[in-house]
């Protein structure tokens, strides 16, 4: 697993306190998102990925992992972001993301920092993408200069909501 360098967005101490929350972060074509730390089994690089025909547009394919077969998605598709690999090939990662006895594959153009913070940090998210029962996004938090959109990872790979 690669290391991860750990940045604090709340304004409290070092303290931790029940509501304290750590995140994963990356970075998709030149935006932020975050996936709950808890839900983060690895991350790994692509390695050999097997289409498989006839899925759905954003799964890149599947790849075996220690004996498990692990669906991998193209994470700039599933957001709907554009799918020019503009940056650097050597930073691309899988993000091993696990919900439930799921384990699915995201395939980001580089991992960020590991974001502790408060749950009174979190926004909600903007009026039009809150509406959309589909969208994985929900929250997003003010860091530095801009802002990392919150995903929830069982929307993200499409798990009905009664999975196990």
């Amino acid at each position: 697993m690669n290391s991860v360098a750990s940045s604090t967005a709340s304004s409290h101490g070092a303290a931790a306190t029940a509501s304290e929350q750590r995140w994963l972060s990356f970075h998709l074509a030149g935006q932020r998102y975050a996936a709950p730390l808890e839900q983060v089994s690895e991350v790994i690089r692509e390695g050999d990925i097997t289409p498989v025909p006839g899925a759905a547009p954003d799964l890149l394919g599947i790849r075996h992992l220690r004996g498990r077969i692990v669906p991998v998605m193209d994470g700039r598709h599933r957001l709907g972001l554009p799918s020019n690999l503009a940056g650097d090939p050597a930073s691309v990662r899988l993000v091993m993301l696990s919900h439930d006895s799921h384990l699915v594959g995201l395939r980001v153009d580089a991992v960020g920092e590991l974001l502790t913070f408060d749950q009174a940090d979190i926004a909600p998210p903007p009026p039009d993408r809150a509406e959309r029962e589909e969208d994985p996004v929900n929250g997003v938090l003010a860091v530095g200069e801009g802002f990392v959109a919150l995903l929830d990872v069982r929307r993200l790979c499409r798990l009905p909501e009664d999975v196990k």
